[in-house]
């Protein structure tokens, strides 16, 4: 028996090998957005520390205007990354974090749109280097490596795959890694 294509049975089979995906839009934050942003890094870290420290950098003039990024699905912000602003040696660049998704949303390519179109902008503007200190089976997709593999050592101890560093539109310098005051390290 000769079987047709297009029929129900396939439109369920279809639906179920390959669920819909989300459409979200990323942007960068408003005002508006920053109870959203808080509450979601709470979820997100299961805590309020990162969401305390996201509104500490903004506070403060640390957090880089302008590229803090949400992602919106049907006007719920369901993602957030930002970048504040870090030396190496005497050389500014830009640190990634936080980063959040909300639980329920996780794995549907919110935070690596986000990311991505932050680091983007990050390079748009003329920001040389990035670095991160996070998951390293996460940040690599982006083009983070070590930032041992750059020279950058930091004043505490970290897991070396850990500290990441890329280029963003110029050269990664070697030397000591300060955060913002925030971030206590």
């Amino acid at each position: 028996m000769e079987s047709r294509r297009g029929g129900p049975a396939d439109c369920y089979r279809e639906r179920v090998t390959n669920p819909p995906v989300p459409q979200f839009t990323v942007r960068p934050e408003t005002s508006g957005d920053f109870d959203a942003i808080h509450a979601l890094t709470a979820a997100a870290f299961g805590q309020v520390d990162e969401a305390e420290l996201v509104d500490a950098l903004r506070g403060s003039g640390n957090g880089v205007e302008g590229l803090s990024f949400v992602g919106v699905l049907e006007g719920e912000v369901i993602a957030h990354a930002m970048l504040s602003r870090c030396f190496v040696g005497e050389a500014p660049g830009v640190c990634l974090a936080p980063c959040s998704v909300w639980p329920e949303h996780q794995r549907t390519g919110a935070g690596t749109a986000v990311i991505e179109a932050l680091l983007a902008e990050a390079a748009r503007r003329g920001e040389a280097f990035a670095v991160v200190l996070g998951h390293p089976e996460y940040y690599p997709r982006f083009g983070f490596t070590p930032a041992s593999g750059f020279g950058i050592t930091l004043h505490v101890d970290v897991p070396d795959e850990a500290l990441m560093a890329m280029p963003l539109g110029g050269e990664v310098p070697e030397g000591a890694l300060a955060f913002a005051p925030e971030f206590g390290v």
